[in-house]
């Protein structure tokens, strides 16, 4: 089994990342790097679910790859070690916040100064790349610019827009793409031992998200939680049901953001107190409350973001949702990504027209546009669910 094996539907961005990665074992055993594919920053982008983190952690494990035959033979030591997240020389930077902090960057640029301490390259894979605001990014910038001769950096984003143009003219960019459904199906029967249909179901209502397929194939509670959230349409007959159908969205949302990080915090919480030596005081001291307060700000900040992701899937899958009532409307000749909800589909398809379709869809791009910009979630859904209320005038097909 290679590394890359998991890399699903992505056969061009695999031939020029194992390319690299030949070329970069050349350079470790002493070749010259010039006229090679092999560079310092990579940039790997693609749409959500695309595998932009599977990519990247194969191509480290690669660069990791201790076989003499082949590069990402995904048995050896370091390939290993690098898939399960304990190789030395590999650092995942990954964010539960909004977004990077500099207090963050400045000890990860730190640690890209040394060098490697087990195999030929040190390598910084870092996740979200797009949550850098400008500050943070221009810390990280100078340690692209003149990085030691054995780092690499892998760099993540759903596009290169996402980054400053001062990093990004720094990095050669890898594009993924999004993959078919019928690949993900497979990888989920090969790798995870789900029924086929059950893959393919999973698979195209996730639009190809590998791991939302996953979660919606082995979670029956998961299915059901969407399909929940996809028959709200169908139950909005006006503003007062909009309303209700908002609060009942954002309160799903800060449960299932709450029931993520609920247990994690007081884990945390408590290893933080017996590390201070305050288990199971009543009353903290001064410098121990400030810790606790950072503590707990931090998880405040990882809710929010869990809430957020909560919120944007659902947002994600009614978009799906109203892309297969368009695509009924206009009578195109492709499978709908809700097969089991088809009856609901052409019911909404005939009872509105297919410009206000689109203009549902604007609703809701919108409301994704202003949870990003930090709106309260409650206003930005709230008015999303008052546009998807059905229209005086709609012609019935």
């Amino acid at each position: 089994m290679s590394v890359w094996d998991d890399v699903v539907g992505q056969r061009e961005a695999v031939e020029t990342l194992r390319s690299a990665a030949e070329a970069a074992r050349g350079i470790a055993a002493g070749g010259d790097s010039r006229g090679t594919s092999m560079t310092h920053a990579w940039l790997v982008t693609g749409p959500p679910g695309s595998g932009r983190s599977v990519a990247a952690r194969a191509f480290a494990a690669a660069l990791a790859c201790t076989d003499p035959h082949e590069v990402g033979c995904g048995h050896c030591h370091g390939c290993t070690t690098t898939l399960a997240g304990t190789h030395a020389d590999i650092q995942v930077i990954a964010t539960e916040r909004v977004s990077f902090r500099i207090e963050d960057m400045r000890p990860i640029v730190s640690d890209a100064q040394q060098a490697p301490s087990q195999g030929r390259w040190r390598v910084m894979l870092m996740e979200d790349a797009d949550r850098m605001v400008e500050r943070t990014s221009n810390v990280l910038l100078k340690a692209i610019e003149e990085p030691p001769p054995r780092t690499v950096w892998l760099l993540c984003a759903p596009s290169p827009q996402d980054l400053i143009a001062t990093i990004r003219s720094r990095c050669r960019t890898v594009s993924l793409r999004v993959p078919a459904a019928e690949d993900v199906a497979e990888l989920l029967v090969r790798r995870d031992g789900i029924d086929p249909r059950i893959a393919l179901m999973a698979a195209r209502a996730a639009q190809s998200h590998v791991g939302v397929a996953r979660r919606l194939a082995t979670d029956p509670q998961a299915r059901e939680r969407r399909r929940a959230i996809l028959t709200v349409p169908s139950r909005i007959r006006g503003v007062g049901d909009a309303v209700l159908a908002a609060a009942d969205l954002v309160e799903l949302a800060q449960a299932e953001g709450k029931a993520a990080t609920e247990e994690r915090d007081a884990i945390e919480r408590a290893e933080l107190l017996r590390t201070l030596g305050a288990e199971g005081e009543t009353r903290l001291p001064p410098a121990v409350r400030s810790q606790v307060k950072r503590l707990e700000d931090n998880q405040k900040s990882r809710a929010t973001r869990a809430q957020r992701d909560v919120l944007d899937r659902a947002m994600v899958d009614l978009l799906s949702l109203y892309r297969d009532v368009l695509v009924v409307q206009l009578g195109a000749d492709v499978p709908l990504v809700n097969m089991d909800l088809e009856a609901e589909v052409r019911a909404l398809a005939g009872d509105s027209t297919a410009e206000q379709t689109v203009q549902r869809m604007d609703a809701v791009g919108t409301a994704r546009t202003r949870l990003a910009a930090n709106v309260a979630p409650l206003l930005a859904v709230e008015a999303m669910m008052v546009e998807l209320r059905p229209q005086a005038g709609a012609a019935r097909l």
